[in-house]
Order: structure tokens, then sequence, then C-alpha cells
């Protein structure tokens, strides 16, 4: 697939096409996330055109396709049941006060974006090892596989003795089952078969109105994008131009409980929203060869969630489904954000009893194709070439998103990667040992050191035995943290307790300075008349200063 979209080029063409493609594959995705969070599908729409154009217009990956996501919504359910029973205690109750906290949180969590930007955090994703971006793509693409595979099915509301309000799915059986498969099957088909003909046409897009007008033409009863909306407790997708939400700010109650009580939420869900919108950004990073601005899509991020917020929707971030989607159709440019935006304002307000004739089936299929060339197949050829930590890596990473959450899984991998390098690295430690024709014994200490390589660093030397004159050379070893100066430290001491003489030799600038700050004594132990090292403390000096103060001979 790589190859395939780096060659496509970027004209105006193929971003509007492609734009019209991704608004079509994002209604029964956004209207699932928001069944999801138990929301009225509406407000999910008016939120992923709000979040999409914003990204799309400010955002720092051109071809990025933003919306309401689902791995956002499910961090609101339990908010939005609390709040709902917030709102019954109030003096004077207000019913359905869980959407306004709703509201609210989304505004709170695209301030945190902003500030994430505005502090340049967004580049720390170039950290993230590429074992964790293989599983994070495979672990979504997993999620986006069985979340169409839970389309198979039909929504019922049940209504407890209690009163509590549940939709029961019942999945498709004998005719009605075997007619979806087909036309599943047939969308996939087009998709396939097309692009070896013509590459002229979107191949998505012809495959969602083929299969549309089979389904019109022979007025098949299947389920619809109209019928699935109210399945699950819609109306149909007939709504209004987005406006501020006045009601918001009459009966939100502005004080310390609320920031309270949204603050978590809100960063939760802003930690998840930036991670999954600057991965997705560096997949399309890697797709098109070409590189986006994290710290700007933080800012676009912000700024469309705090509109949504304001405007009554939902929260959002980059999907990586529907951007796989766009890139593939070759939507490459602003453009083609900015047309799936507007799109899928138009179906709100103009054309919602077409859109709601698409069988959900000819979606299905394309979202499987989608699913197909998302997922890194070349993960398993690699596998027993990779070592084996970036093997455990990637296999955790994309487990973890299936079964919890995708910033979990980038978490536990990072921490993992982490882990495992500060491991190797503790085992690159060396000293080399010799003795001068005047009976000065020099360690020559190769590698890092640093607080991962401390023990091995002590147990190089043999206080006990080692004759009266010791010198420790530091010329092929790098100083990397404050560990590494209390060892130095610490060997110093054993040997003063010891009564001999000890010199230390090639320590950077940086260090002596450190060390002549916890104890003058040092000068006499530093050697100062060699050249610098080749190197430099990897830390802020003064960082250390205080807590080497107390240190004395």
């Amino acid at each position: 697939m790589t190859e395939f979209i780096i060659k496509r080029t970027a004209n105006a063409k193929n971003d509007i096409l492609a734009g019209i493609t991704v608004s079509l594959a994002m209604v029964p995705e956004v209207v699932a996330f928001a069944f999801v969070a138990q929301i009225d599908p509406l407000m999910a729409l008016s939120g992923a055109f709000i979040i999409g154009l914003v990204a799309a217009v400010f955002g720092g990956r051109p071809g990025l396709i933003s919306g309401a996501a689902g791995a956002v919504a499910v961090i609101f359910v339990g908010m939005i049941a609390e709040g709902h029973t917030k709102g019954m205690l109030f003096d004077q109750p207000i019913e359905n006060m869980g959407f306004f906290y709703l509201m609210a949180c989304v505004v709170l969590m695209g301030v945190i974006q902003i500030l994430a930007g505005v502090f340049k955090l967004g580049r720390f994703v170039r950290l993230i090892p590429h074992p964790v971006m293989m599983g994070f793509v495979n672990g979504l693409a997993i999620v986006i596989f069985w979340a169409q595979v839970k389309m198979f099915s039909h929504k019922t509301l049940q209504i407890s003795p209690e009163g509590v309000k549940e939709y029961v799915s019942t999945f498709m059986s004998g005719t009605e089952l075997y007619i979806m498969i087909g036309l599943v099957a047939l969308t996939m088909g087009v998709i396939y078969v097309l692009p070896k003909i013509t590459t002229k046409i979107p191949a998505a897009l012809t495959a969602i109105l083929v299969t549309t007008l089979i389904v019109v033409g022979f007025n098949m009863d299947v389920s619809t994008v109209g019928s699935y909306i109210i399945e699950g407790g819609g109306t149909g997708l007939k709504g209004e131009f987005p406006t501020p939400n006045v009601e918001l700010w009459q009966k939100l109650p502005f004080n310390f409980d609320t920031l309270s009580f949204i603050l978590p939420y809100a960063f939760l869900a802003a930690s998840v929203g930036l991670i999954e919108s600057l991965m997705t950004m560096n997949l399309v990073d890697e797709l098109t060869e070409t590189r986006g601005d994290g710290n700007r899509e933080c800012i676009a991020q912000g700024a469309g969630n705090i509109m949504s917020g304001l405007f009554g929707g939902t929260g959002g971030c980059g999907m990586i489904g529907q951007t796989v989607i766009n890139i593939k159709a070759g939507g490459r440019r602003r453009l083609s954000g900015i047309m799936m935006a507007l799109t899928l304002l138009t179906f709100i307000l103009f054309t919602d009893k077409l859109i709601e004739q698409v069988p959900i089936a000819a979606l299905i299929g394309v979202m499987f194709m989608m699913v197909i060339e998302t997922f890194a197949w070349s993960s398993f050829r690699i596998m027993r070439k990779i070592p084996k930590s970036d093997a455990f890596v990637l296999v955790v990473v994309s487990a973890v998103t299936v079964i919890f959450d995708l910033a979990i899984a980038v978490f536990v991998g990072v921490i993992i990667s982490a882990l495992v390098f500060a491991w190797e690295n503790a085992k690159r430690i060396r000293a080399r040992k010799r003795v001068r024709e005047d009976g000065t014994k020099v360690y020559e200490i190769w590698g890092p050191l640093f607080f991962g390589s401390i023990i091995a660093f002590n147990e190089k030397f043999d206080v006990k035995d080692d004759p009266e004159h010791v010198e420790v050379d530091f010329v092929e070893s790098r100083i990397s943290d404050h560990s590494a100066i209390e060892a130095i430290f610490n060997l110093v001491s054993k040997y003063e307790a010891a009564g001999k003489k000890i010199k230390l030799k090639h320590l950077s600038e940086d260090c002596k300075i450190l060390l002549y700050k916890s104890n003058p004594k040092f000068r006499e132990v530093i050697v100062e008349d060699i050249d610098d090292p080749r190197y430099h403390l990897a830390e802020n000096p003064e960082a250390f200063t205080k807590g080497l103060s107390e240190y004395k001979f």
C-alpha cells in the first residue's frame, strides 16, 4: 500500500472526491460512537463537522482527518451518567445535566491540548519507538474491524423494571445475514478491482454508489444509515447548523466543584486525543514521505474541541480509519479535510434523506478494505528478524489497544521500550585495566554511566587489593545523570577511606563543576591538565547542586 499511496500526486479533484468518500464513511462511525457515549447522534455529527473543519484548516498535517472518535467518546460515558445524577441533586433539578458537563469538559479538553501545543509537547511523539507504532496500527485495525462486525446486528431498546434503559444487540441470521455479507463482498470487490481498470475515480466512493443503487433499485430490505440511527435511539440524520449553546452558560454552575468533576475526564480525553492524532500524523508522514508539525496539530485539535464544546458538539481527535481512506483515495492537502467537513454538514442540513438510504453494508465494506490496508501484515514476516524485545512490545501494544485503550497501550509500549533500552545500555559499561611502570593502576571506563549501569560500574573496582595510587579515565564514557555523579562521589570516598589516592581524568566540565560545588576537596582528585572530553553532561548542572551539597568526605 505504501508505494501505491506515495505515487499519488496532489490535485483538487482527488482531494474533493476523497473528502466526499470519507464523509460517507464517517457517518456510521460517528453515530456508533455516539451510541457508546449515549449522546444524540446529531451532537456527535456536529462535533465531527466542527473539529474536522478546524483541524483541516489550521492543523499541522494536511490529509489527516479528524472527527468525533470512539477513543475519546468512551471516556465520557461515566461522566455523562454521573452528571445526570448530579443535575437532579441541585436545589432546582436539571434534567440531562450530564450533556452540559460534557460540553464544558470538551472545552477544557481543548484548552489542555492548546497548552500542550504551546509548550511544544507534540514533538515527544517522535520518541515513540517503531514497534509501538506498528502495535498501535495493528491494534486499531483490529478494533475497527470488530466495530464493523458489531454492525451485523440490530439494536433493541429494553427498559428494566427499575426504569434503566439498555440497548440489546441481536446478531443477524438467515437471508438477511447472507444478503448483508453479499453486499459487503460486492463493495470490497469493486474497491479491489476498479483501481486495476482506472484510477481516475475513487474506488471507495464508486463502490458505495454502486451498492446503494443496487439496494435502492431492487428495493432491498437491508440495514441502512437511517435505520441504524433510528435503532440506536436517534430520530434521523436531519439537523440544524451548529450555533453557540447559550443554554450551557445559563445552566452550568461555574465553580470549583464543576472544575474538579470534569478536569480528570478532560485531561484523559485530551491525552488520548493527542496521542491518537499525533500517531495518525506519524502514519501519514510515513505513507506520504512528508512531515507534519505536531505542535501545530495539538493547537488545532484543541481549538476544534473548544469550538465543538461551545457549539454543542462532542469531543474528538484524528481518526486513523478515515485518514487512511482519505490518503488511499488521493487526499493529500487541506482541501480533502475541508471537503469532508462541508460534505458532512451538507448531509445534516440538506441531503439527509438520500444519505439515510445508503446501506450499512457498503460502508462496512469500505471499512473492511481500510482495515486490510492499514494492518501491518509485514509484522508477521519480521517477527523473527527483529529483537525479541521489539517483537514483545509490538504484540503487547496491539493487545492492550484492543483490550483496554490506545493511551494505555502507548504508555505501556514506551515504558517497556525504555526499560529494555536502559537494560541493554547498562550492560555496555566496560573497564579496561592496566598498571603503569610507576605502579599506578589505571581504569579506562567505556560506555554510558547512568542509573542503570551504576552496579556494573562499581563491580569493576577492587578497592581493597588495588595499589596505593589509582587513576580512573572517563575519556570513553559518558556521564549521563545524577546517579552517575553520586557513583563517582562514592567511589572516591571508598578509596579515601582505604587510605589510597585516586585521580579522575577526562570528566566533563559540567561534571567537574558539580563535584567542585559538592566538596572543594575534589580539586585535589580531578586532573585538570588535560584536554576537555568530547561530551557534556546530559542535564543542567544547577539541577544537581542542592542534592550534592550534602556530600562530605
